[in-house]
This record gives structure tokens, C-alpha cells and sequence, in this order.
């Protein structure tokens, strides 16, 4: 929780995390050495000196690392545990669900868990989703169009085969649909990364929520254009937020710019941990004012009422996260061990 210097206490739930195995044990191939690789060079760019890790612990931390990370030295109340199989790479894949649900048993006051689909895998994908859906309670899921999956690489949101899935998801009352679409990462293609796909599956799945994750970057523009006309498209600030120490200017622009056209009621904060860590993320970001000339141009303002609802708010109506009855839980005794 983030206290403001007046006392007041802002509810924050992490929207973008994972808890992966990227070493080298569970490397399959080139892929996966060259995928780790460029997680931990955007860590290496865009973190604060004092704030980097050694490239064994980025490789596979532990959980109570993690727990640590977010809760204990980081002002996260809660966090969404987002699944990632990237299977071709990975021989137990990269972040799956079964890693995220022990980490959501250790902690289960703590962690929202998220499944994941491949259109691709066809009826199997499909009885795998309805069987995801009973075990572990699904709300949400993560989507990862440049995911290799055998001589492909990648597919659409508007893929025949895609529409089955997300009709499957509105059925089974999986509501949140996370998808990555932000900048390329090796060896991944950078157009199957391309937003143009929400546009469609956004009109046409008007019950789902679709959380563009990393807000399109770097189609900012794109993504904006769409998700203004469309009420049930949001933008996740995960990779965005940490320009604000490296490219103060630019995160300005890319703020300003969702606020203008999104608004403060569509856009969820997240740290994309264990690429960030959000104790720097949020102190910097609760710190940060849109400079005079962006604020006048756009005339928009990030007040502390935007910063509320980007933090916590936002994510608790998305995922019906009572945020009262929440704090009690938390501050039950022996929660941060629950």
C-alpha cells in the first residue's frame, strides 16, 4: 500500500506480473537463451543502476523473492499472475500456470491468477480452457499473438479459430483478456505484435474486457485511435511505466497521450515484475507531474485521483476485487504468509 505524504493510502493491485523460468535447465533451443536475453536488456536499459540484478537471479527467482519484491519492500496489495508458455522455447514453458498457481496457494490472499489460450491447439486448447477454468477459477487470461508455435509464428485476434476461444472464454465467464502487444522481443516478429486485430474482437466480444498490455507499443498512435471508440478496451502501462526514469519526456508524451484518449478510468498500472520492481516504479511515478507545455497541449492532468484508479482501482472493478473486505483479509494476522 502507498501512503501519500498526507497519510492517505492508495490501494495498489500489480496487473502485469510473472513468476518464470527462463534458466538456462529449462532453456530448449536458441529461442529461449535469445528471449531471456532481451528481457533482461530492456531490465538493464530502463532500470535504475541501483535496482539491477545479476543475470542468474533474472533468470528464475524464487518465490518468496518475489512475495518480497512486490509486498514487502514494494507498495503492491495485490498482483495478477499472468501465464506465458512460449513452449517451443521452453521445455516446462516459461511461465505456466501450474508455476503461477503454487505461487497463488503460498500466498492466496495476495495473487490472482490468469490462464492463457493458443488458438492454435484447436479442440485440445479448447477442453484445456474449460479444464483451467474449473481448477483454478479463471477471470482472466493472457494472450500472446508472436508466440512460435511449430512453422508458425504467430496469429491474429481475428483468426477464425481465435473467435471459437474468445466465445469459449465469454461462456466459461473468463471476462479479462490480457494481450500482449508491445515491442517485439527476440527471436518474436514485430507485426505479430500489430494492434490493428483488437478493433474487430473488441465490436464483436462487447461482454470481455481486452487489456492491451504495454498500450501498443510502439503503435501508441494505433492503439489509441482504436481504443478510444471502443468502451471495453483498456491499456496496460507495463513496459510504458518504467520510461519514467530513463525517458522522463517520452513517458510524458505516452501518458499524456492515453489520458487524452483513453482517459484515467482505462488504464491499469503494472510492473511487468521480475523485468521491474515496483517500489522504484510507483515512487516515481506518485512523484510525477505532466510537465506545463504537455498538460496545456493535451489538456489533461495526472492527478492523484488519475494515479488512484491507474494503481488500484481500476484493476479491483475489472476483476470485482472488493477493496475493503480486501484490506481486512490483508490485515488478518499471518497474511503476508497467506
Amino acid at each position: 500500500m502507498f501512503r501519500t505524504k498526507d497519510g492517505e493510502e492508495i490501494f495498489v493491485i500489480d496487473g502485469h506480473t510473472h513468476f518464470w523460468d527462463g534458466s538456462p535447465q529449462n532453456q530448449k533451443n536458441v529461442h529461449g537463451k535469445q528471449f531471456i536475453d532481451c528481457f533482461y536488456a530492456y531490465h538493464s536499459n530502463l532500470s535504475p543502476k541501483e535496482w539491477l540484478w545479476p543475470k542468474e537471479k533474472f533468470e528464475k527467482y524464487d518465490a518468496q523473492t518475489m512475495h518480497d519484491d512486490l509486498f514487502v519492500h514494494g507498495y503492491d496489495d495485490m498482483a495478477i499472475l499472468q501465464s506465458t508458455y512460449l513452449s517451443d522455447f521452453y521445455k516446462k514453458g516459461f511461465n505456466n500456470i501450474e508455476r503461477n498457481y503454487a505461487m497463488k496457494k503460498a500466498y492466496p490472499n495476495r495473487f490472482i491468477i490468469n490462464g492463457a489460450f493458443d488458438p492454435r491447439d484447436g479442440e485440445r486448447g479448447l477442453d484445456q480452457l474449460r479444464a483451467d477454468a474449473e481448477k483454478y477459477d479463471l477471470k482472466g487470461v493472457k494472450l500472446y499473438t508472436a508466440e512460435w508455435k511449430g512453422d508458425s509464428k504467430g496469429y491474429k485476434l481475428t483468426d477464425p479459430e481465435s473467435y471459437r476461444f474468445l466465445e469459449e472464454a465469454e461462456k466459461l465467464g473468463i471476462k479479462n483478456i490480457h494481450v500482449h502487444k508491445g515491442p517485439t522481443i527476440l527471436p518474436l516478429n514485430r507485426d505479430a505484435f500489430d494492434v490493428a486485430d483488437v478493433d474487430d474482437v473488441a465490436t464483436s466480444f462487447q461482454n470481455l474486457n481486452f487489456i492491451i498490455e504495454h498500450c501498443g507499443l510502439p503503435r501508441l498512435d494505433d492503439f489509441c485511435w482504436i481504443a478510444t471508440q471502443e468502451t471495453n478496451v483498456y491499456g496496460g502501462l507495463a513496459v510504458a511505466l518504467p520510461f519514467i526514469h530513463t525517458r522522463p519526456g517520452y513517458f510524458a508524451h505516452v501518458i499524456s497521450e492515453l489520458l487524452f484518449w483513453l482517459g484515467e478510468d482505462k488504464l491499469l498500472y503494472g510492473s511487468d515484475y521480475g523485468i521491474w520492481t515496483p517500489k522504484w516504479l510507483i515512487e516515481k511515478f506518485m512523484a510525477f507531474e505532466l510537465p506545463d507545455d504537455v498538460a496545456k497541449e493535451t489538456g489533461v492532468s495526472l492527478s492523484l485521483t488519475a494515479k488512484k484508479k491507474i494503481l488500484g482501482l481500476n484493476a479491483a472493478r475489472l476483476y470485482d476485487v472488493d477493496i475493503s473486505a480486501q484490506k481486512q483479509k490483508l490485515m488478518a494476522p499471518l497474511a503476508a504468509a497467506s
